[in-house]
């Protein structure tokens, strides 16, 4: 018999609140590892641009959003 990765299922009655803090740590963990595949991609936007970006909020003439390199 093959093997496979350990796995469980759990179904169970549990408050509101503690389930959703569960799907807002799952969501967040899932955002975290795709920010981490576009930074091995190479998608990134240097920190000098975002600064420059931010910082021209406050003036007449903001500047545009940069394009990931």
């Amino acid at each position: 018999m093959a093997t496979t990765g350990k796995t469980r299922s759990v179904t169970a009655q549990v408050p509101v609140e503690p389930a959703a803090r569960v799907d807002e740590t799952a969501a967040r963990s899932r955002l975290t590892r795709e920010a981490l595949a576009d930074v091995d991609a190479g998608r990134v936007i240097d920190h000098q641009a975002v600064q420059d970006w931010a910082d021209s909020l406050d003036s007449d003439t903001s500047l545009p959003l940069s394009e990931p390199c």
